[in-house]
């Protein structure tokens, strides 16, 4: 990385209180990550966390319509140099704040550097004091979603109970582990009819992962299959706001407790700054052809049978 690009990050470390980066992702679409990633922010700011939560699906953007917002400005624009991260932030559920993306943006693999210097830039005007940072990725294992989960400290892999998302989540953990050295990796059951089930569906993740790969998994929990998630979806508002005696709503309650817990760390990585730092550097790689994502990344599907 040249002397110009490290000094466009110079200004990042004004900001030097620890933020606890979390990164939700999954390696199929339709496991319920944004749901999750929403409902996950509101829970986590209800207990006194103060929380943005960012659309870093850049191509298929739709925290916005999960929450029924209509933002004049996405990232986008603040990528463009057209406005400020200040500008594009909304205000959603529990004063959480939310930083929209928009369809049919680049991945960020492909950013220019003038672009990731505007990204830099506008990550280090950011004056809100934060205590949590999720990022709601893209599916599968783009660029994007590697740039991004491998510069947060920690990754919540959804999965369901079907073939496909089982699959897609191993070959996720074992592209993040074995070409990127990620260690450590919670699990959370989506959609799960009981507790058991969801127990279940990590131990047979865990099986192969404990046998081919250098990874921790830790078993985060279920999120009960609940009819009134269903409904809060039709409503565009979060469970947990809408419905917060339901079973899903407690789940995400119990499951922004033990989020809550996780240590923060505090050297190199601990910090919003460094969080940026990670991300740009890791996707000008990308940009200058040292790093190919998908290299070794092919696995067997009888693995997980």
């Amino acid at each position: 990385m040249s002397e110009a690009r490290i000094d466009q990050a110079s200004g990042l470390r004004r900001m030097t209180r620890p933020v606890r980066v979390v990164a939700v992702t999954g390696g199929k679409g339709g496991v319920g990550k944004t749901n999750i990633s929403v409902n996950l922010a509101v829970a986590l700011a209800s207990q006194g966390q103060r929380v943005m939560l960012l659309d870093a699906d850049l191509g298929l953007a739709n925290i916005d319509v999960l929450l029924g917002l209509q933002p004049t400005y996405n990232l986008a624009h603040v990528i463009k140099g057209e406005r400020s991260l200040g500008e594009i932030i909304v205000p959603g559920p529990a004063g959480i704040k939310i930083v929209p993306a928009a369809s049919g943006v680049q991945a960020m693999a492909r950013l220019s550097p003038a672009e990731h210097a505007g990204l830099i830039n506008a990550f280090s005007e950011v004056s809100t004091t934060l205590d949590v940072l999720l990022i709601d990725t893209a599916a599968g294992i783009s660029d994007s979603v590697i740039s991004f989960t491998r510069a947060a400290q920690e990754v919540l892999v959804v999965v369901c109970d079907e073939p496909a998302s089982i699959t897609d989540a191993y070959a996720l953990i074992k592209v993040l582990s074995r070409d990127h050295h990620l260690q450590r990796f919670h699990l959370l059951a989506n959609m799960s009819r009981s507790i058991q089930e969801g127990r279940e569906l990590y131990d047979k993740l865990a099986k192969v992962t404990n046998q081919f790969l250098d990874v921790t998994l830790e078993f985060l929990g279920v999120v009960p299959y609940d009819d009134y998630l269903r409904r809060a979806v039709k409503k565009q508002s979060a469970v947990v706001d809408s419905y917060p005696r339901s079973k899903s709503a407690m789940a995400f309650m119990h499951l922004a407790q033990k989020a809550v817990r996780w240590p923060v760390r505090r050297e190199p990585g601990g910090h919003l700054e460094f969080f940026v730092e990670r991300l740009v550097q890791y996707s000008l790689c990308f940009a200058d052809g040292a790093s190919r994502v998908h290299a070794g990344t092919t696995h067997s599907k009888g693995d997980l049978l």
